[in-house]
């Protein structure tokens, strides 16, 4: 799938093989997913054979280049592949997502190139499932603030401490650690990324966690004792690991964006199939006035957020700076669905409630978007810091 990248000038088309990246995975969640989702959401248990099915299409690889095992198809097909996922289940996407947008893209952006051909294929493929761990308990929002460290030994790396939050924890065959490796400059220089393979000695990873929802994405405690890791696993520098997180970030930040289109679509069209089909007062309710504005209005955020995904996928693509695209894609995308998916609830009334239909497993699986990938009040503070470092938008 190569030559999927950048078109030339402003074209709002996708291209033959991005719409048959659409078409493959559409067939994918119609056929395979969704008829699992609401067992997967009742169990939490992702089915191995999904997962299998997911490696063999090379969803785990989709954005990287051909030469490390990926795809070719660049942030536009990601972004492509994720929001088509999301239609379906919202526990699979993020599992592919944890793996993909985050931990392979750090080895990626920031890795060398005997870490990029010994890791990726792994991770592009499938072979391996990763985890990135970043999160603590003093280090959520205020990454800056984590407490993990990293003492060099020799030619190794011991790392102590405890992650919180990690999804595929209990599956990752791999983790991207981030820890100190300076107490002092910490951010400024004092936190480094390190590729953690996984089992390993030391490494404890807790019980599944109980959350609303992505009941099947489980995102446990990690327990570093004195893991120890060789010298060639760290990231790029000593000490710019911060930076190489929120890179990743910035590509996470997009894609899960990219899920909330999805998400949103999936809402819009259950909403109007049933409005079409629901009658009151002796007509369809997609006749009423207020149906008509909520249907309207659904479609009006979903035009937004379908613009501004692509849009910044594209300037991804295209080598430039979207830091501050990523975080208005993240806030705005994450709340706007949110109120889609209550809109919709809204219209199918008290059937919307049930388990029976699917907007009850959505409405639980994406409220955390707004908390997860750096809360949107820090996308805000990212967002305004850029404008006032600028001076104007």
């Amino acid at each position: 799938m190569s030559g999927i990248g950048v078109q030339p000038g402003v074209a709002f088309a996708f291209t033959e093989e991005q719409e048959l990246i659409r078409q493959t995975v559409r067939e994918f969640v119609e056929r395979e997913v969704k008829p699992q989702a609401a067992k997967i959401d009742q169990t939490g248990v992702m089915p191995p054979a999904l997962i299998a099915r997911a490696k063999d299409l090379g969803l785990f690889g989709m954005a990287f280049p051909e030469e490390y095992g990926g795809a070719g198809a660049g942030e536009i097909g990601y972004c492509i592949q994720m929001e088509e996922l999301s239609h379906g289940c919202n526990s699979l996407a993020g599992i592919i997502g944890a793996s993909a947008s985050i931990t392979a893209m750090t080895i990626y952006l920031a890795g060398n190139e005997a870490q990029k051909k010994k890791y990726l294929g792994a991770l592009c493929g499938g072979g391996k499932i990763g985890a990135y761990a970043l999160t603590e308990t003093t280090g959520g929002t205020d990454a800056a603030m984590l407490r993990t460290t990293a003492d060099k030994k020799g030619a190794e790396y011991v790392l102590n401490g405890d992650k919180v939050w990690i999804t595929n924890a209990d599956i990752a065959g791999l983790m991207v650690v981030f820890a100190l490796t300076d107490k002092n400059l910490r951010a400024h220089g004092g936190i480094s990324a390190f590729i953690v393979e996984t089992p390993c000695a030391g490494l404890r990873v807790g019980p599944p966690d109980e959350k609303l929802g992505l009941h099947a994405m489980h995102s446990p405690q990690v327990f570093l004792d004195n893991v120890r890791v060789p010298e060639e696993n760290l990231i790029g520098k000593a000490g710019d690991g911060f930076k190489y997180a929120m890179m990743a970030l910035d590509r996470g930040r997009l894609s899960l964006a990219a899920n909330c289109v999805g998400q949103a679509k999936e809402m819009l069209n259950l909403s109007i199939e049933y409005a079409n089909q629901r009658m009151a007062f002796g007509k369809p309710i997609a006749e009423q006035g207020m149906i008509q504005k909520y249907l309207a209005e659904m479609a009006a955020k979903i035009y937004a957020m379908e613009s501004m995904v692509y849009r910044t996928a594209w300037m991804c693509d295209a080598g430039m700076r979207f830091s501050r695209e990523a975080a208005i894609v993240k806030f705005t995308c994450t709340e706007f669905v949110d109120d889609i998916i209550d809109t919709a609830l809204q219209i199918h009334g008290g059937m919307g409630y049930m388990r029976e239909l699917p907007i009850e497993r959505f409405y639980r699986d994406t409220r955390v978007q707004r908390i997860f990938e750096g809360t949107n009040e820090i996308q805000r503070v990212i967002t305004a810091r850029d404008l006032s470092k600028k001076g104007r938008y």
